[in-house]
């Protein structure tokens, strides 16, 4: 089974529902048989990292909120992260462009380790408050996962897999995807949002159930989740959007 997932690094949902299709792959009884890609997706592809800014005040200017009301929608956010295991540090997080970030996953995937530099990445930017539009810092993470720190920062300089990048944008352009995370079984089936463990691992066996009989699946619409919103683009259900 395939799975292609559209995300962001700076979508708090994505990191969420990362976790939560983790948590459902890890009981699925044919887990060893799925092969998943990450895609990369721009909430802002024309956002400008700014390390003094805060996101509070950043959502309470974009939507028109009180930083009050801004903060508590966050906070929410901070409590549903919680629930599978992630610490997010919105007090100390640095709003940033991640367009530098989708060409180091694509550099990451010709050496077979996207999934872990996307894990990487989210964790640096959710959790531990880095910045990740830094070139120094982005090489940094990179040799963490076993890259080539050097090799990294030389790629950084140029535009070298902005073309696959864009590739990934267009895909889901096409397939008319306007929020993430979202995810995509087999080209055929897809689920939008961070959706419950319970809800993927339904997802998984219905798919592989009736693959395995050559049936049809319907599509999977996305179920009914109780999200609030977010940073940045409008993040609610479960889903950030454009």
């Amino acid at each position: 089974m395939k799975v292609a997932i559209w995300s962001d690094f700076v979508c708090p949902f994505c990191y969420i529902g990362k976790r939560r299709f983790e948590a459902a792959l890890n009981q699925f009884s044919q887990k060893d048989k799925v092969e998943i890609t990450f895609k990369s997706f721009e909430l802002d592809p024309n956002s400008i990292t700014n390390p003094n800014s805060r996101i509070d005040e950043i959502i309470s200017a974009k939507y028109g909120i009180s930083l009050e009301e801004a903060k508590a929608s966050n906070d929410k956010i901070i409590q549903q992260a919680k629930t599978v295991g992630l610490n997010y540090d919105f007090d100390n997080l640095i709003p940033a462009n991640t367009f530098k970030a989708h060409r180091l996953s694509h550099y990451a995937k010709t050496h077979g380790i996207m999934k872990e530099m996307t894990e990487r990445l989210m964790k640096a930017y959710f959790v531990e408050s880095l910045n990740i539009d830094d070139a120094e810092t982005l090489s940094k993470l990179a040799g963490e996962v076993g890259l080539s720190s050097k090799d990294v920062l030389t790629l950084l300089q140029g535009d070298k897999y902005k073309d696959e990048v864009r590739e990934d944008e267009k895909e889901a352009s096409d397939l008319g995807i306007t929020g993430v995370p979202f995810f995509v079984f087999n080209d055929k089936y897809a689920v939008s949002g961070a959706q419950p463990t319970d809800a993927f691992l339904e997802v998984l066996n219905k798919i592989w159930t009736e693959e395995k009989s050559l049936q049809n699946l319907s599509y999977q619409e996305p179920g009914n989740n109780s999200n609030d919103s977010s940073d940045g683009p409008k993040c609610e259900n479960g889903v950030c959007e454009l």
